[in-house]
């Protein structure tokens, strides 16, 4: 058990000396980032707001065609008079 603890305590030196070295030679971690990184999650954040966006119109439009084929069947079901029974004579307003 004293090795593990030895091992890991070796392991976080070498990673942190790692890390000073590279900020000595390279600069902080955001001086460090490049615009095409930065450009990157606009790019794939615009694409994931059109989906989304695609999405809700997609939705709104089913919602609606659905609404307007309801409305009507409704009115036209309404609509119809009642067919007329044979042997009886249909009066006409």
């Amino acid at each position: 058990m004293p090795d593990q603890r030895d091992a890991v305590l070796v392991e976080t030196a070498r990673t942190q000396r790692m890390r000073l070295g590279s900020a000595l030679l390279y600069g902080r971690i955001d001086e460090r980032r490049t615009v095409n990184d930065n450009v990157r999650r606009v790019v794939a954040s615009l694409v994931v707001a059109a989906l989304a966006c695609a999405a809700c119109v997609g939705v709104s439009f089913v919602t609606d065609l659905l609404a307007k084929q309801a409305a009507e069947k409704a009115s036209t079901s309404t609509s119809q008079p009642a067919p007329a029974r044979p042997g009886t004579t249909q009066e006409t307003p």
